[in-house]
């Protein structure tokens, strides 16, 4: 791990620094459960990516009328990895509850422990187990909690992971991050952050890159600097097959066939992408969230 920078140090020497501690949920009661199992294969990694839809009380499409359909679609999906944005730390541990004890995950809130939205990353025990990671900011100091100095509308920030991946024994890096929804030069600096980044990154790794990138795929500079500047490729491009096509943001109206893909998994060149899929699993009309999950199952 690189020395921390001066913002960082500062950080860690206020109160708020404990808010920037490890915070893996749920690893202790779910170690102890069967060995990894593969989904199609040994070698084959089930990643999705997933904006929940902050949790709200206020109907229609409340966290409650939403809960039954999310728990369904995750069970029956069965991911083992999940990058999610927007989560709520209650509706985090209400997942994490539906999930069961074959899952934990890590994550911290924008604004520093249990406060404000998480980029919460979810993981399946029996396949994979963290190495490292850690969490930091969209901004020009990234490692002082909460910082917002690009004119984003709301706080950003990544969360990262450094994978073993018990199938197989090799290692990669998950990085999940949510970009802003109103300030292009905010979210074209961000990109350009997140992919400098992986400069600190064993570049010997694989990295599988999740999120709401807030524009859409092949219309926007922030999608050139992702692929380009950090070495990317597209699942959905680069899979052998895949499901129908529709915008990944749907705000509860009817989905768009061959719509915008604001959501995305990306991964190193490499990595082989047998199956993408944009899952449009309702119940009696009731999405899980006002966005697509979107799916990969890769080939590291």
């Amino acid at each position: 791990m690189p020395e921390f920078p001066l913002s960082r140090r500062r950080a860690l020497g206020t109160a708020a620094a404990a808010a920037l501690a490890p915070t893996v949920v749920g690893l202790s009661e779910a170690r102890a459960a069967s060995p990894a199992r593969g989904t199609g294969g040994e070698d084959e990694l089930h990643v999705m990516s997933f904006n929940l839809r902050y949790a709200s009380a206020t109907p229609p499409n409340s966290w409650p009328e939403r809960r039954p359909v999310m728990r369904a679609l995750l069970r029956t999906e069965e991911p083992h990895l999940v990058g999610t944005q927007e989560g709520l730390y209650p509706q985090l541990l209400d997942i994490a509850a539906d999930l069961g004890r074959h899952h934990a995950w890590i994550g911290t809130g924008r604004q520093g422990g249990s406060k404000d939205e998480f980029m919460a990353v979810f993981y399946d025990v029996r396949r994979l187990a963290p190495v490292a990671f850690d969490h930091y900011w969209l901004s020009d100091e990234p490692y002082l909690i909460g910082s917002n100095t690009w004119g984003n509308a709301v706080l950003r920030m990544v969360t990262w992971v450094r994978f073993r991946d018990l199938a197989t024994g090799g290692e990669f890096y998950h990085v999940n991050t949510h970009l802003d929804h109103v300030n292009q030069q905010a979210r074209e600096r961000s990109a350009d952050l997140i992919t400098t980044r992986f400069a600190e990154f064993d570049a010997a790794l694989p990295r599988v890159v999740t999120g709401d990138f807030n524009v859409p795929a092949h219309a926007n500079p922030v999608y050139d600097a992702m692929l380009a500047g950090g070495g990317l490729a597209d699942t959905w491009d680069a899979a052998e097959r895949r499901s129908d096509a529709y915008a990944t943001f749907h705000g509860y109206r009817p989905l768009v066939p061959d719509g915008d893909r604001i959501d995305w998994i990306l991964v190193t060149p490499g990595v082989r992408t047998r199956y993408a899929k944009i899952n449009t699993y309702a119940r009696e009309g009731q999405f899980p969230s006002d966005h697509l999950p979107v799916q990969a199952f890769l080939r590291l």
